[in-house]
């Protein structure tokens, strides 16, 4: 009993004597409190005693401090430091002090001249990371311009992006898959102007926690930096004659305490003038078609994304998201027919007016939550739904007919796609490693119902042709796992892991009653090893085996029939391609900036497109099929040297050679080809605001399928930028190929019967106008989940 109270007696005395500090830290102007903020507390020597952080309300406390001088010191990154003298030789309880104001540092700066440019390019383990807010060029062009400019990306003669040479890549925006995007990406990244957009990544060897599919890797656009509280945001208005037309575009984000938006959406109205074509097909007995004709099109296209973030408390995050694009086009084409062989002769011409409109959703919600005992441990819960229709209507009318009975017809075919996503993440360090793991399970849908409707001539109606209409069904179901371990040593950085996934294709065709179904187990290891050196420069390995499921447009089995000597249609029973895929790449990021990326890749069983000719029928009919096996070697680059204070010049380019073998009409085909493409980007800054480009660039032919491919082409454009307000408002303009108005795409097709050449005029010569606008100030960053749904598994 004594014991005791004595103890207490101790206890106390020590209560008494001791002190308790309490205090809140917040924005100098806006009065927020500021969370996370380290408050020390230092002895006479200068020496820590004690550290606390600031909680959600800004608030800190310390407890127990013996009476004695001190400093008060707070730090944060982004706001200038505060130290505050503290008498407690006067012993009190209790010590509430002033609310501490912290100042952001740029305020207490005056204006600052920038020498060093800021990079451009930066490497990491698995991926490329191109910066449009740094690069002038941006404020003038839309993003699918300036996608030729980043290392591993590049334009065909019809302007369709590949990565690596390849068209099989998946989009995300902002660390999020859009299928909606990737189902009308040409038109969508024509639209939205540069400027609007923070950066590129080029994900080039996707870790074990991607999706497996996008044979080629990941595009990954950020809309915008980490948002901090207040308003941010830009605004840009173009015009380009005498194809494409007005565009508008921005983006805007916001934050107030614990919520924060940011979003960014636009349209354009593309406008094609009326340009000719020719196509020449000769088979093996000398028989020829000969086709000429004219076509003309507008096109518009609107989109719109946000993100949502709320910061429950410091170990909850919910966030949201949705995307949404649609468009609408309109395409009228005639054309002039004449086949001419022994014993054969047939004329006719047609005009086909169509029409497409189409839209497509992305939205999702992510939950994280945080653990107080282990810092970065985190468990996210994530579900996503996509929709996407694109609707087809044709109608061919024709005239001038010789040996040709085939009547007026109509094509309607309405395309579906959608998808759930449900996934659980989870992620914790053990010492040095970092481990991730998950589950995650994807149903989609996609469907076409299409009809084909002829014209009765003595009605003077169509009439529906069940013979050649059909209902069709494929559902594909993934359920896959992973696991990857991530270890940081000193200038070492490893990240390998496994992804297991299984999935379940069901096929349906409602006329035929006919059913296909497949089943199929992948194991599919990654690993990413990069290591850093003293001098700023760096190298990096990687292997992976990437997957391609095919998507409805290749899947579709819908007959367009809108040149009747030339069909073509998709294979509902495609079935999935796997590639191996080996990556070296070395980074110095020294005056002169070298990033060179080596890759090897090899698979079998590849979906290529074949085209197979029919000597009874005079009919070409273009298809997919698991023909194709495929090999190829390639070195990316992108060097980069400030010649002058003003002038900087850069080379981005790529090389590849494509061993391609498959079967088309019973017979072996090979297409082997060196591919290879470059840009000479050439930068003058000058002063009063004044910066000008050009960029000089070259194509070499590009394979379109097994058997054919397109001519190269010769690329340049000559643009200025100028400031009219420093960082808020600029005008910019320039002209694309100003020595040649049009461009002449040919493309070549050949088989074991018959050679075909395909001739367009398109308008390659425009100018353009662009008003960019920014606008707002931010303070404080805004949360995003660090892990999320990434679906990177369709081809298109």
């Amino acid at each position: 009993m004594m014991i005791a109270v004595f103890i207490a007696h101790n206890l106390n005395t020590y209560a008494q004597s001791t002190i308790q500090l309490k205090g809140i830290v917040a924005d100098s102007v806006s009065k927020a409190p500021l969370p996370l903020i380290t408050v020390r507390l230092k002895n006479a020597a200068n020496e820590t005693v004690m550290v606390a952080a600031t909680q959600e309300d800004g608030s800190y406390s310390f407890v127990a401090v013996q009476p004695a001088n001190y400093t008060l010191q707070v730090n944060a990154i982004g706001y200038s430091s505060k130290a505050i003298i503290l008498d407690l030789t006067h012993q009190q309880k209790t010590m509430e002090l002033k609310p501490v104001y912290l100042s952001d540092v740029m305020t207490n700066l005056k204006e600052v001249i920038i020498t060093a440019e800021k990079p451009i390019i930066r490497q990491k383990a698995d991926r490329i990371i191109y910066d449009l807010k740094a690069d002038p060029e941006s404020k003038g062009n839309n993003v699918l311009s300036m996608m030729r400019k980043i290392p591993y990306l590049s334009l065909d003669g019809n302007d369709n992006l590949l990565l690596k040479g390849n068209s099989s890549f998946r989009v995300f925006i902002n660390g999020k898959p859009s299928n909606s995007l990737e189902n009308n990406l040409k038109a969508v990244l024509k639209s939205i102007p540069a400027s609007t957009i923070e950066r590129i990544e080029v994900i080039t060897n996707p870790p074990s926690k991607y999706d497996a599919e996008g044979l080629a890797g990941i595009i990954n656009i950020i809309t915008s930096k980490k948002i901090n509280d207040g308003i941010n945001g830009s605004v840009n208005i173009n015009e380009s004659l005498p194809t494409g037309g007005p565009g508008v575009g921005g983006s805007f984000t916001a934050k107030k305490g614990k919520f924060g938006v940011s979003a960014f959406g636009g349209g354009s109205i593309n406008n094609s003038p009326q340009t000719y074509n020719n196509n020449k097909r000769v088979d093996t007995a000398g028989t020829v078609l000969a086709q000429n004709g004219y076509q003309h099109s507008n096109n518009k296209t609107a989109y719109f994304g946000s993100e949502l973030s709320l910061q429950i408390d410091t170990l909850n995050l919910l966030t949201a998201q949705f995307n949404y694009n649609g468009s609408r086009g309109n395409d009228y084409a005639v054309q002039n027919s004449l086949l001419n062989g022994d014993n054969q002769f047939e004329q006719y011409s047609f005009q086909n007016n169509s029409k497409a409109t189409g839209f497509g959703i992305d939205a999702g919600i992510n939950y994280e939550l945080g653990f107080k005992g282990v810092k970065n441990r985190l468990l996210i819960f994530s579900y996503m739904y996509s929709n996407n229709t694109n609707n087809k209507n044709g109608n061919v009318e024709f005239f001038d007919r010789v040996n040709f009975t085939t009547p007026n017809f109509q094509q309607i075919d309405r395309q579906k796609f959608k998808e759930h996503t449900a996934q659980v993440d989870f992620v914790t360090p053990v010492n040095k490693v970092t481990v991730e793991a998950g589950l995650k399970a994807i149903f989609r849908n996609n469907s076409s119902d299409f009809s084909y409707n002829t014209f009765n001539g003595s009605t003077g109606l169509y009439e529906y042709d069940a013979a050649q209409s059909n209902v069709f069904t494929n559902t594909q179901n993934v359920l896959s796992a992973y696991n990857s371990y991530q270890i940081a040593l000193n200038s070492w950085n490893i990240n390998a892991g496994v992804r297991v996934e299984e999935t379940v294709i069901r096929a349906n065709f409602k006329n035929t009653a006919s059913l296909a179904d497949q089943n199929y187990l992948n194991v599919v290891p990654s690993i990413a090893v990069s290591k850093r050196f003293k001098d700023e420069s760096s190298i990096n390995f990687g292997f992976s085996q990437r997957i391609r499921r095919p998507g409805i447009n290749r899947l579709n089995p819908f007959v367009d029939t809108s040149n009747p000597n030339i069909e073509v249609t998709g294979n509902p029973n495609l079935g999935p391609v796997l590639l191996n895929d080996i990556q070296f790449g070395y980074s110095s990021n020294k005056k002169l900036s070298v990033n060179i990326g080596l890759d090897y890749s090899f698979m079998n069983n590849l979906d290529v497109q074949v085209v197979n000719f029919n000597k009874a029928t005079q009919i070409t009919q273009v298809t997919y099929a698991n023909t194709g096996k495929a090999q190829s070697a390639g070195v990316n680059f992108n060097l980069s040297y400030p010649i002058t204070s003003i002038y900087n010049a850069s080379l981005n380019g790529n090389a590849m050679y494509l061993w391609l073998q498959g079967q088309a009409d019973g017979k072996a085909v090979n297409n082997n080809m060196l591919m290879y493409g470059v840009t000479l980007s050439n930068v003058v800054r000058l002063a009063h605001g004044w910066a000008l480009n050009a960029d000089l660039g070259v194509n070499s032919r590009n394979p379109t399928g097994l058997q054919g491919y397109t001519n190269g082409f010769f690329y340049s454009a000559f643009n200025f930028n100028k400031d009219i307000v420093k960082n808020k408002f600029s005008i910019s303009g320039g002209i694309k190929n100003p020595f040649t108005k049009y461009r002449n795409s040919v493309s070549k097709t050949f088989g074991p019967q018959f050679n075909q050449t395909y001739q367009s005029m398109n308008y390659y010569r425009s100018f353009s106008i662009s008003l960019n606008y920014n606008f707002g100030g931010l303070k404080d960053r805004i949360s995003k989940n660090r892990v999320g749904i990434e679906n990177n598994d369709v081809a298109n």
